[in-house]
């Protein structure tokens, strides 16, 4: 599988990695400020937020990872079905 680098990248690509990263990374620190300025105690509501960031980030990653692996599959089996076809057709040729 080729490795994106992110010059590479389309700009949807890159903003779902930065929206991921974002959300992964609010999450994390609403937890720790929560934690630390509320006497070891994080409220109900900053719970749900933490679960949703982490739920969107990870959708983001996966999906995108997703779509990538089936993309390059789709390509590969097309690949393989012309190379197919254009050898019989060479073949057909050949024997008249």
């Amino acid at each position: 599988m080729k490795e994106y680098k992110w010059n590479d990248l389309c700009v949807k690509d890159k903003i779902s990695y930065a929206v991921a990263t974002i959300m992964i990374f609010s999450g994390i620190l609403i937890a720790f400020l929560s934690f630390f300025l509320n006497s070891y105690n994080i409220a109900t509501g900053i719970l749900i937020y933490i679960a949703q960031t982490f739920v969107v980030g990870g959708s983001l990653l996966g999906a995108q990872a997703y779509f990538r692996s089936k993309w390059i599959e789709f390509n590969t089996n097309a690949k393989n079905e012309i190379e197919k076809k254009l050898n019989i057709y060479e073949e057909q040729k050949l024997e008249q």
